[in-house]
Order: C-alpha cells, then sequence, then structure tokens
C-alpha cells in the first residue's frame, strides 16, 4: 500500500436520524471529487434520510437491514450482510460512527483483518451500557471530531492512537441578503432540550422594547420526545407574549438561504456541542454567532466572529441587545465568519487531512 494508491473506505452508521454524523457523512460523499484517491463507500441500517441523500450523490450505499439491540437476530442478519459486503468489496479501512455501529459491525470488520477506525462524535462517559459493548471491540485507531470529544475518548479506549479531525464543511451559503429591517435571529438545530431553545426564549421576552426583530427557529422534531418537547416550546412562547416575534419554521431543506436572510446566529446550548457544523455554516454566512462557552463552540467561535457567553438568559440578552442595535459590529464580526470557517473546515484540506491519517495505519 503506497501514498498515491486509491484508498476504499467504508463508513458505517445507523441512519435513523439525522444530525452532524449524517451531514458529515454526506459531505464526504457530496465533496469526494476533492480527494480522488479516497473512495468511500457507505452502509446503513435504516432506510430514512441519510440512505436518500447519500444515494443523491451517486455514491455506493448498502443497506444492512433495521437493527434492534434487544433482538439478536436483527443483529445477526445485518452481521451477514456486512460479511457479504465485505467478501464482494474490496474495502481498505472500515470507519464506524459512534458506539452503536463499534458494537454492532465492529467484530465482523475485525475478523477480516481490515483496518477499524472508531470516529467519535459526542461525549463518552465510559458507563452507558452500549459504550460498554463498544468496549469490547479494540480499533486501530480513534479519530475525535474535536479536542473536547477527544478528551473523553480515553475513557473507552486508553491505549488505541488518537487524532482530532474538524468536520469537512461546504459553503452552500448563497449571497448575503439579510439587511435592513427586522433584525432576524436564526436557531438551527434539533429539537432536543440541550440545544438551548428555553434559554434563548427566556432572552428574548426581556427584548420585547427594542421594535425591530424576529426569531427563526428552525428544526423539525424526529421521534416521540422530540415533538413533545417542541410542543413545549410552542407552551412557552405563547406564555412569554412572543407569539408575533418567534416562528418556529420546521425542518428545512433550504437552511443556506434562510441563513441568508437573517442577520444573528443565536444557539445557547444548556450543555456542550460535540463540535458544532451549524456554527461553522453561520460563519460561511457571514453571521455573528451568540452561543455558549462550552465543548466544540469554544473551538470555533472567536470574539473575531462571535460571542461567547455563560448559559445564562440574561447574558444571551445583554449580547443580542448590543448586536440588534449596532449593525456596524454585527458587519464587523459577520464579515470575518467566512475566513474562520475555511481556517477550521475547508473540505478539502480537511479530506486530505483524513486520508494521511488512515494511510499511516498501514
Amino acid at each position: 500500500f503506497t501514498r498515491a494508491a486509491e484508498l476504499k473506505v467504508l463508513h458505517i452508521a445507523a441512519g435513523n436520524l439525522f444530525g452532524g454524523v449524517e451531514t458529515l457523512l454526506v459531505t464526504l460523499a457530496r465533496e469526494r471529487r476533492l480527494c480522488p484517491e479516497m473512495k468511500p463507500h457507505f452502509s446503513v441500517c435504516f432506510e430514512e434520510r441519510l440512505s436518500r441523500e447519500l444515494r443523491a450523490t451517486g455514491a455506493p450505499v448498502d443497506y444492512m437491514g433495521s437493527v434492534k439491540a434487544r433482538n439478536p437476530f436483527t443483529i445477526f442478519r445485518a452481521r451477514a450482510a456486512m460479511e457479504r459486503l465485505l467478501s464482494e468489496e474490496k474495502i481498505d479501512v472500515a470507519i464506524c460512527h459512534s458506539p452503536w455501529p463499534l458494537a454492532i459491525f465492529g467484530p465482523v470488520v475485525k475478523s477480516r483483518n481490515i483496518p477499524l477506525v472508531y470516529w467519535n462524535h459526542g461525549f463518552l462517559t465510559g458507563r452507558h451500557w452500549l459504550e460498554f459493548w463498544a468496549q469490547r471491540t479494540v480499533p486501530a485507531l480513534a479519530i475525535a471530531n474535536s479536542r473536547a470529544t477527544a478528551k473523553t475518548v480515553e475513557r473507552l479506549f486508553p491505549q488505541v492512537p488518537l487524532q482530532t479531525i474538524y468536520y469537512p464543511v461546504s459553503r452552500t451559503a448563497p449571497a448575503r441578503s439579510g439587511a435592513g429591517s427586522p433584525v432576524v435571529i436564526i436557531q438551527v438545530s434539533r429539537m432536543e432540550k440541550w440545544k438551548g431553545h428555553e434559554i434563548l426564549l427566556n432572552a428574548l421576552a426581556t427584548l420585547t422594547d427594542l421594535p425591530d426583530w424576529v426569531c427563526w427557529v428552525v428544526g423539525g422534531a424526529q421521534n416521540a420526545k422530540e415533538a413533545q418537547y417542541e410542543a413545549s416550546l410552542h407552551n412557552k412562547t405563547e406564555q412569554l407574549d412572543l407569539i408575533d416575534r418567534v416562528d418556529f419554521l420546521g425542518s428545512r431543506s433550504d437552511v443556506a438561504d434562510l441563513m441568508s436572510e437573517a442577520n444573528i446566529f443565536c444557539q445557547t446550548n444548556e450543555g456542550p456541542e460535540p463540535f458544532g457544523i451549524v456554527f461553522i455554516e453561520a460563519l460561511h454566512a457571514s453571521l455573528p454567532v451568540v452561543t455558549c462557552r462550552m465543548g466544540g463552540a469554544q473551538e470555533i467561535v472567536e470574539s473575531s466572529c462571535g460571542v461567547l457567553v455563560e448559559p445564562d438568559s440574561r447574558e444571551v440578552a445583554s449580547a443580542l441587545r448590543r448586536l440588534i442595535t449596532r449593525p456596524d459590529e454585527r458587519a464587523s464580526l459577520g464579515a470575518a465568519g467566512p475566513a474562520r470557517a475555511i481556517a477550521l473546515c475547508d473540505p478539502e484540506r480537511q479530506l486530505g487531512k483524513l486520508r494521511e491519517t488512515l494511510q499511516a495505519l498501514f
């Protein structure tokens, strides 16, 4: 195996939900031309949005069959499907994205002497039953999506070589058109409590004396728990008398267009973000970013392009009030965003870094 050789990489993921991990996988498929020596192949266990978007790129996608951890037959069936895939395709490296696919498919990959990589996309506790299960299959290499999550990998794999690689993030934002009145504050995220919607709503409730702003909340529920949470946010918006100021736009495929119409990106997490692709997307859109001083956000947002605050509605309100009333400061912070996004997440550079990291296994 030489540096010039083609590297065929199998990415193994669940595929039942769509968030940061799935956005990464679609980017790897879409931007594969930037690193033609690295050929991505994908396997999923659920035919949902991820598989549809991957197939739309023309990348090879294999369906392993739906798996329920409590049903041994579904695990056996999926592992048999993986065996067939690995026997039919010449896979050089397999990457399991998160503990679940590592637990399900890691043993199959290792049994065929294919280098196994674990890509960590979240904060590991070392106490969850799924992590205990995944821990039984030790990879040859671990990749973390931020320095923040890298610190937790040793809880599962203390002796495994570790590399931090920020996600490649494509610039999809159209030309900026968000100017004038009203000032649009936008949040784009999953409908999960730790994403900080409630902190934002409480902050906005103290800004109603300012006449010219609205807030767009982008993202829709993907399961029953998220639907219940989303309903509680609608109720809270009504209770705070923000109905005329806050619009819930649901799940959207035109996020880049919405960001181009906005003026401020605000996502004030209650818990740390493992990385935060959406922050990079907001920077690409020349939006000043207001977020909390924790997790991956601290590695992305600097004072040149945004404002880091504590997860406190009063601090959030103060930062937003300043940006709403100071268009020059908004413009200055926004102008620094694209360069910061490219410095961290340029797709060609990050794909090259991934390829070099994987080649070092040989």
